[in-house]
């Protein structure tokens, strides 16, 4: 699974040419986008509830997060009037880092408003990734496929492109069998995430990992 990706060609595009791009195809009829999140670690600067937490602040976090449901549910809205049916996949490892304690809670709102994201345990992908990890892929139909990219600190910083239309059937069928053993959002959210204590100071842990 994913054994093409890591020898596959594609083209460096900074963050803002991504984002233009992606949202420039995102519109043109893809039928899908389908994303796999694999870093435990990362900064999301800007991001009101991401700076509470980076601050220190969690109660507050978890307000701003909540603050967006209006925002999500146009986001999943225009997704339908598109035609886009969008499906996430998150890794998760053991102990559950900060970062990714605070994002699922980001999630939890999410997939209040319809959004498909399913968990799986980074433990029952470890026979996958014996070589390398699954990869941090944003898939857009069977147009394009981008794998986000970060710098040292866990800042996004652009993404690959690929275009082999080839590769991306492969990956895409990866993350289809994948998605496929994932466990449902809100079972694993509360079973796992609910019981946890906030994270000692907050955001303390911010550079990437996974």
């Amino acid at each position: 699974m994913f054994d093409s990706f890591p020898d596959g060609v594609s083209e460096r595009l900074d963050r803002p040419t991504y984002h233009a791009e992606l949202g420039r195809i995102y519109s043109s009829g893809i039928g899908f986008l389908n994303k796999l999140e694999r870093g435990q670690h990362f900064q999301e600067r800007g991001f009101p509830s991401w700076e509470a937490f980076a601050g220190g602040d969690w109660e507050r976090a978890l307000s701003l997060a909540d603050e967006r449901r209006e925002d999500y549910a146009r986001e999943i809205r225009r997704a339908s009037d598109l035609g886009v049916t969008h499906r996430r996949l998150r890794v998760v490892e053991f102990p559950v880092t900060p970062y990714v304690q605070w994002e699922l809670h980001v999630l939890r709102v999410r997939v209040d408003v319809g959004d498909a994201i399913k968990v799986i345990d980074a433990r029952d992908i470890a026979g996958i990734e014996q070589h390398h990890p699954v990869p941090e892929v944003v898939i857009l139909g069977d147009v394009v496929m981008y794998e986000v990219v970060y710098d040292e600190d866990g800042n996004a910083a652009g993404a690959h492109r690929y275009t082999d239309s080839s590769l991306i059937r492969e990956t895409n069928a990866g993350f289809d069998a994948l998605y496929e053993r994932g466990e449902g959002f809100y079972d694993f959210f509360d079973r796992e995430i609910v019981p946890l204590a906030p994270p000692r100071g907050a955001g303390a842990a911010t550079g990437r990992g996974g």
